[in-house]
């Protein structure tokens, strides 16, 4: 599967999710099974997050100008296909929804050259007034802006695994014979 994204300067015309960089694994972020450990999958995520927020005008500019920046309040990962050393990724970013204090996103890792789907994450962002460290709404101009990422992702498919749970399998009642 190849992601294309328009990669204009205006945000309201994305035709496809947010993609990172292309990113390389690390020899050190292999773990004793041979593959990425799980703790970088996450570190993946988050740095694909930087990217977007830079575009949206939410990132370490607007902390060291505007005072203002997002804390992660909740996370869910599903590891579905192993990554190894030397395996190039990168991350597509859908904005779920969002409104004056919360970005829902949900990223996809993907291999880079063969497009397969590696892991996902699912996230609930809300920003913080770094001088007063409480959730605060955002700014005019950075709410307008992620609405329209948001209005252009509603757009196109929804990825599988967005809203999932984590639940033990439902137990069959066991019938007599």
């Amino acid at each position: 599967m190849t992601l294309e994204v328009d990669r204009s300067s205006e945000i309201g015309t994305v035709s496809g999710p947010f993609l990172s960089s292309v990113m390389q694994i690390e020899p050190g972020w292999i773990d004793y099974n041979g593959h990425l450990n799980m703790a970088y999958y996450n570190v993946l995520f988050d740095r694909a997050i930087d990217q977007i927020w830079s575009k949206l005008g939410i990132g370490v500019d607007y902390l060291n100008t505007r005072g203002g920046s997002t804390f992660t309040a909740e996370a869910h990962v599903r590891y579905l296909r192993e990554i190894h050393l030397g395996d190039p990724v990168r991350v597509a970013v859908y904005i779920v929804e969002a409104d004056e204090k919360r970005i829902h996103t949900f990223e996809e890792l993907r291999h880079a050259e063969d497009g397969w789907l590696s892991a996902t994450s699912e996230n609930m962002s809300m920003h913080v007034d770094m001088a007063s460290r409480k959730v605060a709404p955002f700014p005019d101009d950075i709410r307008a802006s992620i609405r329209r990422m948001a209005e252009a992702h509603r757009a196109l498919p929804q990825p599988e695994g967005i809203g999932r749970r984590i639940a033990m399998p439902s137990k069959r009642p066991v019938t007599a014979s």
